[in-house]
């Protein structure tokens, strides 16, 4: 089984800890989408889209966060050799849907200073034209993936699409808040897939800075934050990457590397 996947992408993460919670071994691929590597032709033949994660088991391969994490328990059951083993009820997989509806995108965008945006948007573009001159017979795809660079750009300048991002986070969170209330976790007394998709969000949160006007304003969720953060999933999948000066590590990496490559033309 292999995972193309980066600790950039939330959807990425949310998979990485479920495979982690149900200890599924898999093989891993690093395409930061930041420097263009979910780009490159191999990938991009694969999935068009170019989004990340993919995970692909023989043939198969599925393209969805929650559909990859159904998989996923499906092949937790399959190798645990229990019957009946219970898979996530109604209310896990609608809190999981409802969490998928926020799209962290422009959101994320917004709180990135300025220059390094525009520096990783101009690499980008850079970077999907080499890939046209490199296969001709992608280039109609990668001229629309081109072209949704471009309109990112422009969306962001329309201070609207960043406001409705934030209502709909804080909608969300305050959901969250009420449940938590009630629960420890977000489906219940145990620890489920719904947050597997919760926690993502709430570590880009914290990697933007945000942890105090968005988490710690919320009692339950500052509570339950503390708690999932001891999990050895999160410590394996984010901690690895964003906690401490981990975080400054994986950032500085990712800017470096547009660095070096805009100036040696290596896109």
């Amino acid at each position: 089984m292999q995972l193309y996947h980066h600790p950039y992408s939330i959807d990425s993460q949310r998979v990485r800890l479920a495979l982690e919670e149900k200890g599924i071994d898999y093989t891993s691929f690093h395409l930061n989408p930041v420097t263009g590597k979910n780009m490159n032709a191999s990938f991009f033949r694969m999935n068009p889209s170019a989004t990340l994660p993919v995970f692909q088991n023989g043939d198969h391969k599925i393209f969805k966060t929650i559909e990859i994490i159904q998989y996923v328990e499906r092949i937790a059951s399959v190798s645990s050799g229990i019957e009946n083993v219970t898979f996530s009820g109604r209310e896990v997989t609608e809190w999981m849907q409802r969490i998928q509806e926020w799209n962290p995108k422009f959101f994320t965008l917004a709180h990135i200073p300025d220059k390094y945006f525009r520096s990783a948007s101009k690499f980008l573009r850079r970077v999907l034209m080499a890939r046209m001159e490199e296969s001709p017979d992608l280039a109609g795809a990668y001229h629309s993936k081109l072209q949704d660079v471009y309109d990112t750009e422009d969306k962001l300048k329309n201070s609207s699409v960043v406001i409705q991002d934030k209502e709909h986070l804080i909608r969300l969170l305050d959901e969250v808040e009420q449940q938590l209330n009630e629960t420890p976790y977000l489906a219940g007394e145990e620890f489920t897939m719904a947050d597997v998709m919760l926690i993502p969000v709430l570590a880009r949160l914290v990697l933007l800075n945000l942890e105090d006007e968005y988490i710690g304003s919320r009692p339950n969720t500052a509570k339950y934050w503390i708690m999932v953060q001891q999990r050895p999933s999160y410590k394996k999948v984010i901690g690895n990457h964003f906690s401490g000066w981990r975080k400054y590590r994986t950032l500085m990496k990712t800017w470096c590397a547009i660095h070096i490559r805009s100036i040696l033309r290596r896109f």
